[in-house]
């Protein structure tokens, strides 16, 4: 049967039909939707691990215990994990283990533009790379064979364009294989020294097998083309590129394990061809493997190293005329990316930016916190490194930073690898204030448990943590519960923690506003009678306040009566639209 699927989707529809037993992941765009998908199959156990560390590290359980397992996340996510993933590469696996890695070329939703095929190369394990939805589930399906074949994790990358673009997919019925019996091997498991000496020329033996293998493997193909004087050598969604632009004119190597690459196949093909172009995102991987070989193609001295890729950018770099899409007459606006209506962080930075703090800040949804008018963020560089940066801010500066200087940080993030951190200021004792973000979810990647929440994938009730507790045991003797939505309390609060002589940390708590089970007050309206168009309402940046004639005005369609702006007006022009009674 045929389905219109999305490429997370589908791949989460290969691990259903390869059998697989357990995933565990920690949300991460565009990598997210598999997980999810995922766990609508009651025959998977799924869950959020707290970082990708774990996640991996417990998928490597699951498969060391005789079943299939799988581990996603993004880009970035991937350096967290990369300890347990050169090892794991070493032990082989028992039954299969997939591993997910999602790129994120344009940085749609990302710090960097990373390439995650180096990894496939520096760990020495194989890489597929699907280029639509219907690859993207049987690919997952192959890579559960290749892992068991050759004794190896694997490494399935996908990209922002294929993780959420649709295209019609084969389903097909789910296959449990028999459970692997576990056989207690120290020489193959235990990887110190002794044995791992031991293991690492057969890594090496299996990517010379894996090499082989790939000179004729399916997942790799070439498609003929009338007119040889060019051909190309792509993948992934740059393959599509290609496509769409030149059709069936010219000839194609499309790479669907782009680690290891075939030697004797890429040669045979440049041969054939009089122009050796090869079409990639980001790093010139593919171009290098082919200099290795000996041969001579174009690749970046074309396409740039950075961005995304289009049909258009393609085109224009090899001289071929686009048929464009006729423009607007009217310049569409901006819409750069704020923080909602309502959103309880926003209380909480417009008190540091009032008391003119230095704030060191994390990944999350908050990170818009630096945007205008709050600009309250001064740095963000991944999960965790706000509290350890902190710490570090002050062992350097000393007095001169510590009573003005904090640490943001979200329940989520801090879960994944904040904790560490603050453990480092209770133990090393830096006078410094964090202040957790406790919006009771995992925002910015689209409303996912975690541990501080008390439910689980699914939505059934699963362990807590308990923040306040867990940073007390941690050596933290200050810690302060505020409600972001009381501008006095957060500013008390702020005030006080950065004058104490100690580490503290202020837990900033109330749930993030898009959540379901939020209820929301009346929203607020102007009383224009009232307003003196001082424009204080707008220093919060609430996408709900504008300027009108003269008068602020609130759109009552994003209000959500949060009462932060009303706090700021001196005339009191912010009224209830709730009615009395």
């Amino acid at each position: 049967m045929k389905r219109l699927m999305l490429g997370n989707a589908a791949a989460a529809r290969g691990l259903y039909e390869a059998g697989c037993a357990v995933v565990s992941s920690y949300p991460g765009t565009p990598s997210t939707e598999i997980t999810e998908e995922a766990a609508k199959f009651d025959e998977i156990y799924c869950e959020w691990a707290p970082n990708e560390k774990v996640a991996l590290e417990t998928a490597f359980g699951a498969s060391l215990a005789g079943k299939r397992a799988f581990c996603g996340m993004k880009h970035v996510g991937l350096n967290v994990a990369a300890d347990p993933l050169f090892t794991i590469s070493y032990t082989g696996v028992n039954a299969g283990l997939v591993i997910a890695v999602a790129d994120d070329p344009g940085m749609h939703s990302s710090q960097n533009e990373q390439d995650s095929r180096h990894y496939a190369q520096a760990a020495k394990i194989p890489m597929l790379e699907p280029s639509d939805a219907a690859e993207s589930r049987a690919f997952m399906k192959a890579a559960y064979e290749i892992s068991e074949r050759f004794d190896t994790p694997v490494l399935y990358k996908m990209c922002t364009r294929i993780a959420h673009s649709q295209s019609l997919t084969e389903t097909d019925a789910r296959v449990e294989p028999a459970v692997r019996p576990y056989e207690k091997n120290i020489a193959k498991y235990v990887m110190m020294p002794g044995n791992a000496i031991r293991r690492h020329p057969l890594v090496e033996e299996r990517t010379r097998s894996l090499t082989a293998w790939a000179e004729d493997c399916p997942l790799n193909r070439v498609e003929e083309g009338a007119d040889h004087s060019v051909g190309f050598i792509t993948s992934s969604t740059s393959y599509q590129y290609v496509k769409e632009v030149f059709g069936d004119r010219h000839p194609v190597f499309k790479l669907g394990m782009v680690w290891p690459m075939p030697v004797e196949a890429l040669k045979r093909f440049a041969a054939g061809v009089e122009r050796l172009v090869v079409v990639e995102e980001l790093d010139p991987f593919i171009e290098e493997h082919c200099r290795c070989i000996g041969l001579n193609p174009e690749g970046k001295s074309l396409f740039p190293l950075e961005g995304e890729f289009s049909q258009n950018l393609v085109a224009q770099k090899l001289g071929v005329e686009r048929v464009k899409g006729a423009a607007l007459e009217e310049k569409i606006p901006a819409r750069p990316p704020v923080m909602c209506a309502g959103c309880p962080h926003r209380g909480l930075f417009y008190t540091l930016t009032r008391n003119h703090c230095t704030v060191l800040g994390d990944i999350g949804c908050y990170t818009l916190g630096a945007v205008a008018p709050l600009s309250a963020i001064e740095m963000t560089a991944c999960m965790g490194a706000s509290v350890s940066g902190l710490h570090g801010f002050n062992k350097a500066l000393g007095a001169e930073s510590e009573g003005k200087t904090v640490a943001v940080i979200g329940d989520s993030t801090f879960m994944h690898s904040g904790m560490t951190g603050l453990a480092n200021i209770a133990y090393n004792q830096s006078n410094s204030t964090v202040i957790i973000l406790d919006n009771s979810i995992t925002g910015m990647t689209g409303h996912q448990q975690n541990p501080t929440t008390g439910y689980n994938i699914k939505g059934d009730p699963a362990g807590k943590i308990d923040l306040e507790s867990l940073c007390r045991a941690m050596g933290i003797r200050r810690v302060r519960v505020v409600d972001p939505y009381n501008l006095a309390e957060c500013d008390r609060a702020v005030k006080e923690e950065l004058a104490a002589p100690e580490p503290s940390v202020i837990i900033s708590r109330r749930p993030c506003a898009l959540l379901k089970y939020v209820k929301h007050k009346a929203p607020l309206r102007v009383n224009p009678d009232k307003c003196v168009g001082c424009k204080q309402c707008m220093k919060i940046g609430c996408p709900a306040i504008s300027i009108k004639e003269g008068k602020a005005r609130v759109d009552e369609t994003l209000c959500v009566g949060c009462g932060v702006c009303s706090q700021l007006c001196r005339v009191g022009a912010l009224e209830t639209t709730e009615k009395e009674g």
